[in-house]
């Protein structure tokens, strides 16, 4: 049996591994030697055990945890393929984000932080068939996507039309767990079975105009702020956005988005 087998730094060079990544991947359960001599300690491999190594290789190259790996070689076929489709998605998403903030460095080393006119006037009342979700900071942008998905079929099929732009509303102070909502303005402020109906008080509010990618809106947030303190004011939620460029018409850079805070005297 052991001619048939491979030493451990032959099995190595036939994966392109080292020896010692190879006892790693024993130590952690992840793959085993087929045989290992009771008196000399020595591993022995079987050539067919290349491929579960150069797909542990892989995976760990690409910092998938090894409680994963090992789920993923144990299922069969079908299930390991959804194991890695997960994974492959929540990698997909960390590049998308990484990518954004690449953007948000790029834009402050050649520029600073970008200028914001901040606007005081009266906002209207404003009547809105909504959905809402329930998120994390790093998940808005998933689940404002998710929500338009809900609303517009839910319009679209009760042949109510509502009129641009979207709304998204979110509390002042972004937490762990909060809910968020996006809503269309409807003509008679109606809304179809399965909608609910959010009413936004009309009155003062502060504002600005952000252009750009959604992940730089905390630097229009930051002027926004800024402007209500030092004009003495308070901040009221919900945090609105009007999504006046929205994604699909135009690139990250040209997306449009007015930030509305609805603001209260701050001696009152």
């Amino acid at each position: 049996m052991q001619n048939e087998l491979l030493s451990i730094g032959r099995f190595a060079r036939l994966c392109r591994l080292s020896v010692k990544q190879l006892r790693h991947y024993d130590d952690m359960g992840l793959l085993a030697p087929l045989r290992v001599d009771a008196g000399s300690g020595y591993r022995y491999y079987a050539p067919e055990q290349t491929r579960d190594a150069l797909t542990i290789a892989l995976l760990r190259e690409m910092d998938l945890p090894l409680a994963v790996i090992a789920q993923a070689l144990a299922a069969e076929p079908e299930r390991m393929a959804q194991i890695l489709r997960a994974e492959r998605d929540r990698l997909a998403e960390r590049i998308s984000r990484d990518q954004a903030r690449l953007q948000v460095l790029e834009r402050l080393a050649a520029d600073g932080l970008p200028g914001y006119e901040v606007t005081m006037s009266r906002a209207p009342e404003r009547r809105l068939a909504v959905v809402r979700a329930i998120c994390t900071p790093s998940e808005i942008g998933t689940r404002v996507e998710e929500c338009v998905g809900r609303l517009l079929p839910v319009l679209g099929k009760a042949g109510i039309a509502w009129e641009p732009p979207l709304w998204g509303l979110y509390p002042l102070d972004l937490e762990e767990r909060m809910e968020i909502t996006v809503g269309a303005q409807t003509p008679h402020g109606e809304g179809p079975p399965g909608l609910e109906l959010e009413v936004l008080p009309g009155g003062l509010v502060a504002e600005t105009m952000h252009i750009g990618p959604y992940a730089q809106l905390p630097l229009a947030y930051n002027a926004l702020f800024t402007a209500i303190h030092e004009r003495g004011l308070r901040p009221q939620a919900p945090v609105r956005e009007a999504y006046l460029v929205g994604p699909g018409e135009a690139p990250q850079e040209a997306l449009m988005t007015r930030l509305i805070i609805p603001v209260q005297d701050g001696t009152s």
